[in-house]
């Protein structure tokens, strides 16, 4: 899907042979992409620091889940679409002058997660 999001103008996701949905990579991403990604890079991989930054995650972006982790790096979903990206991107930074953050990564919901979301709607067949 990450070439698809690259190279199409148009995209259409297809469940069953029957279309859910046509646009564009962002139009399809803004209207049926939901939450944002989170990824983290810590310093070193002192657990103190990592347990550390998931605290600062858990007390400021409450809906924040952790969704993988390994070697000081997280990443983590965030279903709050209500928080605006000035406000995530300022906390960051916050965080990022305070902790033993490397960087961090916010984006969007994948198109890859999008398509994934209309897969979960099939029924399954026993």
């Amino acid at each position: 899907m990450e070439e698809c999001e690259a190279l199409c103008t148009r995209i259409a996701i297809m469940v069953n042979g029957r279309f859910k949905c046509l646009g564009s990579p962002q139009h399809l991403k803004s209207k049926f992409a939901e939450g944002y990604t989170l990824t983290i890079k810590v310093n070193n991989n002192s657990e103190t620091d990592i347990q550390a930054v998931k605290e600062f995650v858990r007390t400021s972006l409450q809906d924040a889940m952790l969704r993988e982790e390994r070697e000081g790096l997280m990443t983590y979903y965030i279903a709050n679409t209500t928080l605006t990206w000035s406000k995530m991107f300022g906390m960051m930074e916050e965080a990022k002058t305070r902790l033993s953050i490397e960087d961090y990564s916010l984006g969007q919901t994948s198109l890859e997660q999008v398509r994934y979301a209309f897969l979960l709607l099939v029924p399954r067949k026993r």
